[in-house]
């Protein structure tokens, strides 16, 4: 009985007993480093692509809505309106553009599939649309409006302004709407959808802090500025616009 105990609590037994659970824990910090060199690459390379998709859809969109160029018309059509009145006719403006813009981006392929059009044809289409846009804000002073003299008019005329022609077609136009179409056109996935809805809540978000403060960056901004970044938001458009065009020729041809 006492060699029993001598040899259960023993030096080469507590060393070996030692030994186990040591290489135990070895083995188990090795596991996990490894699985943290194994996830970390991936998660970095989503949140990457992530951020890169989500600035790719916000730059393409903001610069075709282009809310700076929409300032002095809403400044021109409210200026009978009080200041209250003002900032709610721009809140129910960007209400109204985001229900639009987000109602094409989620059925925008089911209208194509029941009109029969395929998805080179919508990109091509919707890249000679932003191409029109473009070309009017790289020419501001040429005929950069979206909105006519005699839509003008009417609109003067009317109290509530928000939905037409605010929301349509100045801030959610053809070219919006088509530039939304594309997102969803190349959207693979539910993420997708998700990071796009995202571009364009910020995308209204701005445009309401933009034409909420119109008054005061109208006073900062002048004319002057309004056209240089008006042009700016055109070659922006103008680009994407290219590259729309080129995919959907290349989609066409089935070139890439």
């Amino acid at each position: 009985m006492g060699n029993k105990g001598k040899n259960k609590y023993s030096l080469p037994a507590l060393f070996e007993k030692r030994s186990f659970t040591i290489s135990k824990i070895i083995s188990i910090f090795k596991a996990m480093f490894e699985f943290v060199a194994d996830t970390i690459p991936e998660q970095t390379a989503y949140l990457i692509g992530t951020a890169a998709l989500l600035f790719a859809s916000f730059t393409s969109l903001f610069s075709v809505v282009n809310p700076l160029a929409a300032m002095p018309l809403f400044l021109s059509l409210t200026d009978r309106f009080s200041e209250r009145e003002r900032i709610q006719t721009a809140k129910r403006a960007s209400f109204y553009m985001f229900g639009v813009l987000i109602t094409f981006l989620l059925i925008g392929t089911f209208i194509l599939s029941f009109f029969g059009i395929s998805l080179a044809g919508i990109r091509i289409a919707g890249g000679l649309i932003i191409m029109r846009a473009a070309y009017s804000m790289l020419n501001p002073e040429k005929g950069g409006r979206k909105l006519t003299d005699e839509d003008e008019a009417a609109a003067m005329e009317k109290e509530d302004i928000s939905f037409s022609p605010l929301a349509l077609p100045l801030l959610s136009g053809p070219g919006s709407i088509a530039v939304v179409i594309g997102f969803a056109t190349q959207a693979e996935g539910i993420n997708d959808y998700v990071i796009n809805g995202v571009s364009i809540v910020l995308v209204v978000l701005i445009t309401y802090g933009i034409l909420r403060l119109a008054p005061i960056s109208a006073k900062y901004i002048g004319p002057a500025g309004l056209n240089v970044m008006t042009r700016l938001m055109g070659f922006i458009a103008l680009a994407i616009s290219v590259q729309f065009i080129l995919s959907g020729i290349s989609r066409y041809f089935g070139l890439g």
